[in-house]
């Protein structure tokens, strides 16, 4: 059975872990999830993810307060171009500590509470709901769930080059970013109308 330790969202939190009102920072780089494809925009699998902030002990586990950071390529879905930007999120999560003795009789560091029980705490003014697991007895914190979720939830199915994109012409496909007066008067679009359909027509006789 493969170790946490060797997962490559595997954070080593022990230190902070084993003291209550300790502060670990955290600094790394995480692969983009296998799987998520189909589920979101413009991340690739084994994209750098950047998670910067910090975790914090409190008596039921970790409490992690970072910005996560990913490089999104996407296609505008007004105006078709191509996007290449960094996209980032600020998350809060709630890591709960887990009794590995719990399911065996133990009294263990919870006191036999269970190993899923999820506790709901306030960081600052926002309340977590988001839990993850924190495994081997509070040693390792595992990314990837909070990872995943991030970017599937929080990245935007239907991206824009810019918030005021103004996307094609439904007439011609003229992008209107670069030509923003540009106009079909009522005359234009029945004209082109009419040429449809006599084309049509024609196909058919």
């Amino acid at each position: 059975m493969a170790r946490i330790e060797d997962s490559p969202w595997a954070v080593s939190v022990a230190q902070v872990a084993s003291r209550a009102g300790q502060s670990k920072p955290i600094d790394a780089t995480f692969p983009a999830p296998s799987g998520i494809g189909d589920e979101i925009v413009g991340v690739d699998e084994g994209a750098d993810v950047q998670v910067v902030g910090s975790f914090d002990s409190i008596v039921d586990g970790l409490i992690l307060s970072a910005r996560i950071n990913a490089p999104v390529h996407a296609e505008c879905t007004r105006c078709l171009k191509p996007i290449q930007r960094d996209w980032g999120v600020n998350v809060t999560a709630f890591f709960p500590y887990e009794d590995k003795s719990a399911g065996k009789g133990g009294s263990g560091r919870n006191g036999g509470k269970a190993a899923e029980e999820e506790v709901d705490i306030v960081a600052g003014e926002d309340e977590s709901e988001d839990t993850y697991p924190l495994l081997e007895g509070g040693s390792w914190a595992d990314l990837e769930a909070l990872l995943r979720d991030t970017l599937v939830e929080e990245l935007p199915l239907q991206p824009l080059c810019k918030p005021d994109c103004k996307g094609l012409c439904s007439q011609c496909g003229i992008d209107l970013n670069e030509q923003p007066d540009h106009r079909h008067d009522v005359t234009d679009i029945r004209f082109a109308a009419l040429e449809g359909l006599k084309a049509r027509l024609e196909g058919n006789g």
